[in-house]
């Protein structure tokens, strides 16, 4: 058993420095010294790789390393062959490893501190750069070759590192985090779906692909500069739209965009168009991280604020089910009554030759009218029976404004109301109920007419209902809106009560007067779809 786990381990350490060494070799040859790729790659390698393989990393640089140093030993001495074969890797480890086990540089796994990560990223440059140079100073020059200018390489290969860096390491810490965000079985697929990529493809790489265009077709230098610097445009417009992930992207795209403008390998004005790309890009990778922070922020925000209406709206069906329940045991009551009564005139029949039956049928009729009323009004019959239109058209609102003298008229329009849930029917007939009830509380209206319409927009629907009245002194006098507020079973809490259970259903509550009288219109939406 341990003879098979130490034979899959040791072949794994050699895929890993054989992988590596393929890697590393093939960007070798498209780096200069003004845009070192290998050196993300480089850098990658050692953030996401186990520490355990990090050996590996460095026998796979050595060897390409070390066939380099070998084959040029004519031409640049011993002791330049000696010092180039010195893995960078290795040197940067320490700098990797404390990045990674003390900052915390990955505090899960689909977050990243942004920060540490461009600490990293500079002193493992300044690192790299430092190697370069050590290699140049042993490096045997030829006879005649011109003196060398320090700060102008220093800055060069620092430039290089680091704008190779900027390249690689913020996109692969972006697939990194996409791919830890999404089930296993659709990674690739929702990636490859993602609205920062499709965004990506279909406007930031046109955008690139025009300036480097101009660039070639200039017909100056300034013209070919000013192309060069506008790459920086497309990087800021996806950080601020995607945080870092699109100043990731977007650096990744402006970085390849600026070599391919090069009219010479050491031209100075791409050395400073670089020099701006990678400013913009450290600048909105700082930025992007904080447009993150606040849009993870605002969406949790967003989660909750759906949880507290989710919760509001369980708790209204809740209670609109207990009506329901009171309301069945009020008619089981009811029927209890009437039963009750049979049975006691029964008696007194036979008991009473002279009892006066009509008396106690008009009281049986009343209590059983009375709670007949009230089971009504806690939950419709003919709601439950035959659902809401009926239950608007011809159940306790139409009976209870006969009742106080108030015309009234329904009118559903198109077929989107059946398709509305549950929840929806609820709040429509409590809302109908009190929007009804506050205007007749002028003791002037006379004439009510309530609309209804329901439909969809953007995949999920939603419903409108609107309560216009129209006042009439003279019928509108013998109204009794307070008989009317208990037969319908409303809170008389006013206008901010619809409001609030408006909002509950993500909806919006309106009131204005009209030229006949007064007219609250609603809209709610479906908390299902």
């Amino acid at each position: 058993m341990r003879n098979g786990t130490g034979g899959r381990a040791w072949i794994a350490h050699v895929a890993t420095a054989l992988g590596y060494a393929a890697g590393f070799t093939l960007l070798h040859q498209i780096s200069f010294s003004h845009w070192v790729i290998f050196a993300g790659f480089r850098l990658c390698a050692l953030l996401f790789v186990p520490i355990r393989y990090w050996p590996a990393l460095a026998v796979g640089e050595l060897a390409p390393l070390a066939y380099l140093g070998i084959t040029c030993i004519d031409q640049f001495g011993w002791l330049w062959s000696l010092v180039a074969a010195i893995p960078p890797i290795v040197v940067a480890m320490p700098v990797v490893y404390w990045c990674r086990e003390r900052l915390r540089i990955f505090p899960g796994p689909s977050t990243v501190k942004m920060g540490v990560l461009l600490l990293c990223m500079f002193l493992v440059s300044v690192v790299w750069t430092v190697c370069n140079l050590s290699s140049l100073a042993v490096t045997k020059l030829p006879a005649g070759y011109p003196p060398l200018h320090w700060d102008v390489v220093s800055s060069r290969w620092f430039i290089g590192n680091f704008l190779g860096v900027l390249t690689l390491a913020p996109v692969v810490v972006w697939v990194r985090e996409c791919l830890a965000v999404t089930p296993k079985g659709a990674r690739w697929g929702q990636f490859l779906e993602s609205r920062l990529l499709l965004e990506g493809m279909s406007t930031l790489l046109p955008t690139l692909a025009l300036l480097v265009w101009l660039s070639f077709h200039a017909g100056s230098e300034t013209a070919r500069e000013a192309a060069r610097m506008a790459m920086f445009l497309p990087v800021i417009w996806v950080a601020v739209r995607h945080g870092w992930q699109g100043a990731a992207i977007g650096g990744t795209a402006a970085s390849i965009a600026v070599v391919l403008t090069m009219p010479a390998k050491y031209d100075p004005g791409t050395l400073q168009a670089q020099v701006f790309i990678a400013f913009a890009i450290t600048s909105m990778l700082l930025l992007g991280a904080r447009i993150s922070v606040l849009n993870h922020r605002d969406r949790e925000e967003r989660a909750e604020l759906r949880f507290a209406l989710a919760v509001a709206q369980r708790n209204i069906y809740i209670s609109e089910m207990q009506l329901r329940q009171v309301s069945q045991a009020v008619e089981q009551i009811r029927e209890s009554v009437k039963v009750g009564y049979s049975h006691l005139i029964t008696r007194l029949r036979h008991t009473v030759p002279v009892v006066d039956e009509r008396s106690y049928m008009r009281q049986a009729a009343v209590a059983q009218e009375q709670l007949f009323r009230l089971s009504d009004s806690l939950y419709p019959t003919i709601w439950r029976e035959r659902g809401l239109p009926a239950a608007l058209r011809e159940g306790s609102i139409a009976r209870g404004l006969e009742e106080v003298g108030v015309s009234y008229w329904c009118e559903i329009e198109g077929r989107g109301l059946s398709r509305l849930s549950s929840n929806i029917h609820i709040a429509l007939y409590r809302l109908a109920c009190e929007c009804i009830v506050l205007v007749c509380t002028k003791h002037n209206a006379s004439n009510i007419h309530l609309r209804i319409r329901g439909g969809m927009f953007q995949g999920r629907r939603w419903a409108v209902l609107c309560v216009d009245s129209q006042a009439n002194d003279a019928r509108g006098a013998h109204a009794r809106p307070d008989d009317l507020m208990v037969r319908l079973a409303c809170s008389g809490m006013g206008f901010d009560a619809i409001q609030h259970r408006a909002q509950a259903f993500e909806g919006t509550a309106r009131r204005r007067a009209t030229a006949a009288g007064e007219r609250i219109s609603l809209i709610l939406h479906d908390p299902e779809l």
